[in-house]
């Protein structure tokens, strides 16, 4: 084990640091695992290197109230944090069905965290201390700290702070406000006059914590009007960067508001450096293991994380919300670092997993003026054009894969997270292309077109098709050059806002003319906090007003979904149905552009083949050029 130990997890570990009242107690609603992959970890291990004790409780029994009391009242404060998902996106499928497993709990099993996680641990807490400050962070509390649509109830909910009776929000990557939150109230400042950190959300009573804020619609104004949550929305959006944004204040009475401070500014290289490098044990607690493994650990247990954040802008996605738009990256020596811890466990076969972050070969900011003057309010990186301003570049990334690849004990260096392939273009060098297809492919490349009509395209904030046909060309060449026989596999998304039958019809085709069947389509989830999620609400596009069909109905999203996986003969009354609500029958028939065949056939006959193609054959055929008819 690298660390001395893990932080105090049971009463028998605190007791023999010396007992007392620590500093924190820490609720979690996910398997404590120590390990910089995992935010608790983080935020313990960053409290504890500034002097604060730190006391873990790890899902806790969450029907009985004393089993937030193990510890007793902390001398600071209780964190809250329901883990690293949004309790509701972990439990539940977008069909709103629960799922069989949870990736975060030993064995994978369910039910170790109830719904809604972070209003019901601090339930828990009020009930056995009422007046220890509480402070809720991770991603449930991070997407949901002001006025949200919530999926699951179908209803617009109010700030989580309110809801959960918490004290403050930490809002975003905490490190840098987690340790000004402890440094305040270790000095006597009390809970309620913490209204100046930044990356927190505080309620208030007081007219003068309002003076710089801008102000939001009311929360029953926001329920009357869809048009003024997509209002808010659009404030929110413009006001989600460290340097160019605003305090923001949301009204719930004439008397109460919630107030969100600008984001932290991003840590600098040496900052997230001091981070990666603290005592972690890169390992699950012995409490958790003796239930059985985490599965999520076992995904980012050789893996490397090289950056945080995201300029790519993704409608669906709210790394815009949490980590920000500007990149923050560690340097190539604290990786090493970290690569050479690795290989020194004794279940190291020589293979590094991933070597990224939310997008892998995002190395630092898209241009210059981000590191002083932030990210655009009202213009993307990368759509619907790459900015001018944009410098793409991978030779930072290059040096660095070269020195890991060069490593002992390293057999193969992998990237699994996302390949931004429009960024890839971008960049005048096209050696990083090839370089990937000889060193760090495992035979196909995960990427993430998503769709492929422009219009639906352009609701995601995702490149046109065009662009991403010229990757498809690029990558073949590369792997044509090499004499590797490596494909791509497109991830796709189905049933997103601006996704009318005709789109999703266009989606099959293209299906159809790379000879190939996903085995897993995702529908569009309507998680907290994301363009694509207040479109779903409003039928509204914040970024211009513009309307938005929004396909809604369980039915004709099954419809959609049915299209991409048309050759499946589960689906084939519902292509047919979508075909001909599409006014598409000529897709129905024996040709070789026709999705089905008809019904009139014997059911021999409209069977593609007496048995389902392997998968390794399905996969081969991707991006291929399709035969001529």
């Amino acid at each position: 084990m690298e660390g001395n130990r893990f932080l105090p997890a049971t009463l028998k570990e605190w007791e023999a640091l010396g007992g007392g009242q620590p500093d924190f107690v820490y609720v979690i609603g996910d398997a404590y695992v120590d390990h910089p992959s995992f935010g608790p970890a983080i935020i313990g291990r960053v409290l504890e290197s500034h002097g604060y004790s730190v006391a873990i409780i790890s899902q806790p029994e969450w029907k009985d109230p004393g089993s937030v009391g193990i510890f007793g009242a902390p001398r600071l404060a209780f964190l809250v944090s329901a883990g690293n998902m949004d309790s509701m996106v972990n439990h539940y499928t977008v069909s709103k069905k629960p799922r069989r497993t949870d990736a975060y709990t030993p064995g994978g099993k369910t039910g170790k965290r109830p719904d809604r996680a972070s209003m019901v641990y601090c339930g828990l807490i009020r009930q056995n201390f009422p007046h220890t400050p509480i402070i809720l962070g991770g991603i449930e509390a991070s997407l949901r700290r002001l006025a949200h649509y919530d999926y699951w109830s179908d209803s617009l909910k109010r700030s989580l702070l309110l809801d959960s009776g918490a004290d403050l929000i930490s809002y975003g990557m905490g490190e840098r406000s987690i340790v000004e939150i402890a440094d305040a109230l270790a000095s006597g400042i009390s809970i309620r006059d913490l209204t100046f950190v930044n990356g927190t959300v505080y309620k208030t009573r007081r007219p003068e914590d309002l003076r710089d804020a801008i102000c939001l619609p009311g929360y029953e104004t926001l329920r009357a009007d869809p048009k003024e949550y997509a209002r808010s929305f659009a404030l929110q959006y413009r006001n989600a960067d460290p340097f160019r944004g605003n305090p923001l204040a949301e009204p719930y009475s004439e008397h109460l508001f919630v107030v969100q401070n600008p984001p932290a500014r991003p840590l600098s290289t040496e900052e997230m450096d001091e981070v990666y490098d603290l005592p972690y044990m890169r390992a699950c607690h012995p409490s958790c293991l003796e239930k059985g493994d985490i599965p999520a650990f076992s995904e980012v247990k050789y893996s490397l994380v090289s950056c945080r954040g995201c300029f790519g802008g993704c409608s669906f996605c709210a790394l815009t919300f949490h980590q920000g738009r500007i990149i923050q990256s560690r340097s190539h020596e604290s990786i090493l670092r970290e690569a050479l811890r690795i290989t020194e466990d004794p279940d190291f076969k020589g293979y590094i997993h991933d070597v990224g972050g939310p997008t892998a070969n995002f190395r630092k900011p898209a241009c210059e003026k981000q590191k002083i003057r932030g990210a655009c309010p009202d213009r993307q990186c990368l759509f619907p054009e790459p900015c001018r301003n944009l410098k793409a570049d991978h030779g930072d990334y290059r040096r660095l894969l070269k020195k890991l690849r060069s490593l002992p004990k390293v057999k193969k260096v992998f990237i699994r997270s996302g390949i931004r392939f429009d960024y890839l273009l971008a960049d005048p060098d096209p050696g990083f292309l090839e370089e990937l297809c000889a060193n760090h492919v495992s035979g196909q490349l995960k990427v993430a077109p998503e769709h492929v009509s422009d219009a639906v395209l352009y609701r995601m904030g995702k490149p046109s098709r065009k662009v991403y046909d010229a990757f498809v060309q690029a990558y073949r060449k590369a792997n044509q050059k090499l004499k590797k026989d490596q494909y791509l596999v497109p991830y796709l998304m189905s049933s997103h806002p601006g996704s009318t039958l005709k789109e999703a019809i266009e989606l099959g085709e293209y299906c159809r003319d790379l000879g190939y069947m996903p085995e897993q389509v995702q529908d569009f989830y309507p998680t907290p906090s994301t363009v694509s999620t207040c479109m779903y609400y409003t039928g509204l596009d914040p970024r211009n007003g513009e309307a938005v069909y929004v396909p809604r109905d369980p039915h004709e999203k099954a419809m959609q979904r049915a299209l991409i996986q048309y050759r499946d003969p589960k689906n084939h009354k519902l292509v047919k149905e979508a075909l001909e609500k599409g006014h598409r029958r000529d897709l129905i028939g024996t040709g070789p552009k026709c999705l089905i065949r008809p019904e009139s056939l014997k059911p021999e006959q409209q069977r593609e083949g007496k048995k389902p193609a392997r998968k390794r054959k399905t996969i081969r055929n991707i991006h291929k050029k399709p035969s001529k008819p």
